[in-house]
C-alpha cells in the first residue's frame, strides 16, 4: 500500500498531529486524528453502530483545506 501524503495539521509542532493522506490504489482517504472522547462516541451512536474495524477521529476544522485537497487528488486518480 503506498499513500500519498497530504499535509499535517498546521497548528501543531509536525509529530503526533492529525495528518490527511489518499490511498490511490485502494480508493480511500486515510486520516489520523485524536481519539474521540466517551461523549462525542456516545453522540455519534445515535446514527447506529460503529463496527469493531471502524473508529470515530477528530481532525479540526483548520484540516479542511487538507481533506478537500485530499478529496481532489482521489477525484483526479487514474483508478476507478
Amino acid at each position: 500500500m503506498t499513500l500519498r501524503f497530504i499535509a499535517k495539521d498546521p497548528n501543531t509542532d509536525g509529530a503526533n498531529c492529525p495528518t490527511v493522506w489518499v490511498n490511490e490504489e485502494r480508493q480511500e482517504l486515510v486520516m489520523q486524528g485524536w481519539k474521540a472522547d466517551d461523549v462525542t462516541r456516545a453522540d455519534c451512536l445515535t446514527a447506529g453502530p460503529i463496527p469493531d474495524s471502524e473508529e470515530v477521529v477528530r481532525l479540526p476544522m483548520r484540516m479542511v483545506a487538507a481533506i478537500r485537497e485530499a478529496c481532489d487528488v482521489a477525484e483526479r486518480s487514474t483508478v476507478r
